[in-house]
């Protein structure tokens, strides 16, 4: 048994997949959503594998993205709490800030004293940034109270692709690394330290306006990515991840063909469909019968360049895709004007409005 089941997590990420069997069923939650999430949608999914009996096998965080992470650390607080209706976690994976971006430099201090200035916070994706490295301290803090272990079993507790031991076995279901590379995490600390740069200078200037500009080069984007594999499936997560990062990790581990090519049956489409981690080439490379894309249309997400590009390569290489959304936005409005749907171009379904989530079977 393999179910994807796609929580509504409006401009974050959540997912729970259910494997095993029918008569014994296993569960892995990837990411929690935004600050709200866990209340609104989240809780009751989880409410449910406790009432049959079950707990969660896995919880991985992505990366410290407030809006991957905040719905967990709700739903660590509330074990902390003593509730007794939510699922235990057995084992959480999680790549801190400290390890990745800001290992051996002096990243994150430098980062938390830029946004300690006055006004600095309110700073959209800059203050989502530095909210998000808080709320990742304190989800691994609840995980050690709580006595979750964290990355056990990987090499100095960091996931890499370049460390990550075989694929990992949880009953009917193999989990492969594919992301960050320790490549990746070099490019990324210059990005960071290049953007602190920046913006030191203007916050020392006095100029908020330079860093309301730069908002969107945040680069935090060392995501932990992974391709499952159950009963003849497969889905690939990317948390946040770009799609030149994504192919580096896929070829490291062995993954891609003679040609460079990966075809998967789910691909949860990295940053929530954002134009600036994909391209029309990588969809040449990474093919995927189901598309799946978390966005509420904040920040424009997803791009319809990206619906775009998945529709046009599907038709280059002759199959039809389905893309499964958690909510109706604009873009996708526009690709049904300028893009019909059809049996010989592209199927798509939304969540339903008011449901909590959609699930797609793959047994």
């Amino acid at each position: 048994m393999l179910k994807i089941q796609a929580v509504q997590a409006a401009f974050g990420d959540c997912f729970i997949v259910r494997y095993g069997t029918a008569a014994a069923p296993r569960f892995m939650l990837i990411d929690g959503g935004p600050k709200g999430n866990f209340n609104a949608h989240l809780k009751t999914a989880l409410r449910q594998i406790k009432s049959a009996g079950h707990d969660l096998d896995l919880v991985v965080l992505s990366h410290v993205d407030i809006d991957h992470v905040a719905g967990l650390n709700d739903y660590l607080s509330g074990l902390r709490a003593g509730a007794t209706n939510l699922p235990a976690a057995g084992a959480l994976w999680h790549n801190s800030f400290s390890q990745t971006i800001a290992e051996g430099t002096d990243i994150e201090s430098r980062f938390k004293s830029l946004m300690s200035v006055q006004g600095a916070q309110s700073i959209a994706h800059a203050g989502i940034a530095v909210q998000g490295v808080a709320e990742g301290h304190k989800l691994r803090l609840d995980a050690q109270v709580l006595q979750i272990p964290v990355n056990d079993g990987f090499p100095d507790g960091l996931i890499l692709v370049d460390t990550a031991p075989n694929p990992i076995t949880l009953d009917n279901l193999t989990i492969t690394v594919v992301g960050p590379t320790e490549a990746n995490l070099a490019e990324l600390r210059k990005k960071w330290e290049k953007w602190l740069e920046e913006n030191e200078d203007a916050v020392g200037r006095g100029d908020l306006g330079f860093l309301a500009n730069s908002d969107n080069s945040v680069p935090n984007l060392s995501s932990v990515m992974f391709l499952i594999e159950g009963d003849g499936k497969t889905v690939l997560f990317t948390g946040d991840g770009r799609s030149d990062h994504l192919l580096d990790g896929l070829g490291q581990a062995g993954l891609l063909d003679s040609e460079g090519k990966l075809h998967v049956d789910v691909f949860k489409v990295g940053h929530h469909g954002s134009n600036r981690n994909v391209t029309k080439t990588f969809f040449r490379k990474v093919t995927a019968n189901f598309y799946l894309i978390s966005a509420d249309g904040a920040n424009d997400n997803p791009d319809f360049d990206t619906l775009k590009w998945i529709v046009e390569v599907a038709a280059e290489q002759s199959f039809v895709p389905t893309l499964l959304l958690t909510n109706s936005t604009p873009s996708l409005e526009r690709l049904i004007q300028e893009f019909p749907p059809g049996n010989d171009s592209y199927l798509f379904k939304v969540l339903d409005s008011g449901n909590d989530w959609m699930t797609l079977d793959l047994s």
